[in-house]
This record gives structure tokens, C-alpha cells and sequence, in this order.
């Protein structure tokens, strides 16, 4: 296992992260499989793993907090929160009030006292950046948060966090986790620019592409993936940008295959390439899925592979951008690029 500096913390973090996403009812990946799975990870050098409060509605945090139970410190322990925890209004969001709640309520699940990284899951844009940043601040002065970090946030909103913690006095975001893969690129052409200026670690999720890059999905072939069973439509390759997909896909497994790699290695040796990227989250449902993506913790892709890469995918583009969570609200939204009409 390799070791990367978490942007400027001194802390030291395996290139492979363990997400815990799939523990629970996500994955329907029990107790014992989620422990047996966390044993062979931290065996073989993972030491960094990322859950958040939303994931299976605090399932996975349970199950994490007891399969770490009596080694935590040997842990970089991270979680999330900011995405509903249930149908009332504020149980959901970055304010002060829900920050402060979801970080005890994740401290319980977890069995411990404080976590090493507190991430905010998404942007909000109806907290202000002052708002957030001091209820951090203050959690972490009070020792139950050791750093804290944002995920899938905008380039322009980093920089604007950035901008708030240093006018008003206070700590800031020192990690991001994008989604970043061969097939989703985009955050080359403005994100990692940003974190690489700021010295932010960059923790990677979706770097198989939600299978797409797992070696199991092939022209010709069924596409089975847990992914595909309730997301269908991100696998129907009747959808242009999914074909795109496909089509990749096929030239990709030919890159691996001269190379002597498999489709998993490739993927994960691509996206640990990146100067700005500190570590990949993979997010195995079994042993075996642990296993052959951990055969990717040497991987060191050569130039003439990476170039090979590009000329498949251009660096800066994503082949399903639609499916990006940090597109701002006005292209979602008609009446945020429209002027209201002046009343005569």
C-alpha cells in the first residue's frame, strides 16, 4: 500500500480509501461481511475509511463503528452529513442547528468519541458559508472533529469557502471528495485546479464509475451491477451518453489487456495518478470485490498507458455529465437565469 499526505494536515492516508457505503441495506452487506471486509482492508494497509450519516439512514455507521470497535485509533475515521436524515425540514442541510445534532447523532453509531474528518455531503445553498464554516470551527475546537472537508462541491464554491474562512477568522475545508474516474473527468478542467492551489486533499468516490469500469460490464454481455439494479437508467445503452459509455468501455479493456492489467487496476492506477489526488474510495459489497480492487494498490500506470487513456476519453470531459451532483442551480433551474419581468 502507498501513503499520501492529506493536503497539508500531516496526516498520512493510504491511496486506497474503504467507502462504507455499501454496508447495510445499500449493498445488503451485513455485519460479519462488513467486518470480515474491514479486517482484510486494514491487513493490507488501508487505514483511511469514509461512511457519512445518510448511508442506508445511519446503517452503515453502525456497522462501521463495530467493526472498528477496540482499533480505532489506528484509524483516519471519516463520515458526512447535510443530506435528509428523514422527512422533517431541518433534520437535513449544513446550518448550525443540524450540524451540531448529526455530528453527535453520527458519534453514537459510531461508538467514539470524535471522527478525524467531518465532511459537508453537498452544498447548501441556503446556508451561508460563515454559517457552516463557525459551527465547524466550533465543533472542531471542542475536539469531537478533528478536520473538516466538503464533497462534490462546485470549484467556484470551494474558492468561495476559502474566501469566508479566511474573512472571518476561522478554519477551513482541507479535503474535497469529488466524483472523479477515466469516464467522468471534468473536475480536471476546474476542481483540482482549485484544490492543488489551496492544498486540499482530494479523496476520489465513484472511480470505478459505479461499475462501469469494474470489468463487468461489456458489449455483448448483461450488465449486473448493484448499481444497475436501482439506478437502471444509468445502464440503458439505448441512452447516448450510456453507449458512449459502453463504447469507452471496449477500448479501455484493450489498453489493460496490452498493458497486463485488469479493467479495476487500470481505473484505479489512473485516478491515484493525479498529482491532486491524495487518495481513491473504492466501496467493495464482498470480499472478493475487496480483493481484486486491493490488486490495485501498486498499480503505476506508465505514460504511454495514460496517454493511451486520453486519446479514449479527453482529459476535462465527462461522458455522462448529467450525472454530476455540483452542477449550479441556475442550470437546473429556468428561473435563476431569467430576469423577472418588469411589471408596466
Amino acid at each position: 500500500m502507498q501513503y499520501r499526505t492529506l493536503g497539508r494536515t500531516g496526516v498520512q492516508v493510504s491511496t486506497l480509501a474503504l467507502g462504507a457505503m455499501n454496508f447495510g441495506r445499500i449493498g445488503n452487506t451485513t455485519q460479519d461481511e462488513a467486518t470480515a471486509i474491514v479486517d482484510a482492508a486494514l491487513d493490507a494497509g488501508i487505514n483511511l475509511i469514509d461512511t457519512a450519516d445518510m448511508y442506508s439512514n445511519g446503517q452503515s455507521e453502525d456497522i462501521v463503528g463495530k467493526a472498528i470497535a477496540g482499533r480505532r485509533d489506528d484509524i483516519v475515521l471519516a463520515t458526512k452529513a447535510t443530506m435528509p436524515m428523514g422527512d422533517e425540514r431541518n433534520h437535513r442541510g449544513s446550518s448550525r442547528r443540524w450540524l451540531v445534532t448529526a455530528l453527535d447523532d453520527s458519534l453514537r453509531r459510531l461508538g467514539v468519541d470524535h471522527v478525524d474528518l467531518y465532511q459537508i455531503h453537498r452544498w447548501d445553498p441556503d446556508t451561508s458559508d460563515e454559517e457552516t464554516l463557525s459551527a465547524l470551527t466550533d465543533l472542531q475546537r471542542s475536539g469531537k472533529i478533528r478536520y473538516f472537508g466538503s464533497s462534490t462541491f462546485p470549484a467556484y464554491r470551494i474558492v468561495q469557502a476559502q474566501w469566508a474562512a479566511r474573512d472571518h477568522h476561522l478554519s477551513r475545508y482541507v479535503t474535497e471528495q469529488p466524483s472523479y474516474s477515466i469516464l467522468q473527468r471534468g473536475i480536471e478542467a476546474h476542481v483540482l485546479p482549485v484544490t492543488e492551489q489551496y492544498g486540499m486533499g482530494v479523496l476520489a468516490w465513484s472511480p470505478l464509475a459505479s461499475g462501469w469500469l469494474s470489468g463487468a460490464v461489456r458489449e455483448g454481455r448483461q450488465i449486473a451491477t448493484n448499481r444497475s439494479t436501482f439506478m437502471p437508467e444509468r445502464f440503458d445503452t439505448t441512452i447516448p451518453s450510456n453507449r458512449a459509455r459502453l463504447d469507452a468501455v471496449e477500448r479501455l479493456a484493450t489498453v489493460a489487456d496490452d498493458a497486463g492489467l485488469t479493467m479495476i487496476q487500470l481505473a484505479l492506477g489512473f485516478v491515484t495518478a493525479h498529482p491532486a489526488v491524495t487518495s481513491a474510495i473504492i466501496g467493495p459489497r464482498t470480499l472478493d470485490h475487496l480483493h481484486s480492487q486491493l490488486a490495485a494498490a501498486e498499480t503505476v500506470l506508465t505514460a504511454d498507458v495514460l496517454d493511451a487513456i486520453d486519446a479514449i476519453v479527453a482529459p476535462g470531459v465527462d461522458l455522462a455529465a448529467h450525472e454530476k451532483f455540483d452542477t449550479p442551480p441556475a442550470l437546473l433551474d429556468a428561473s435563476l437565469r431569467r430576469r423577472a419581468t418588469a411589471i408596466r
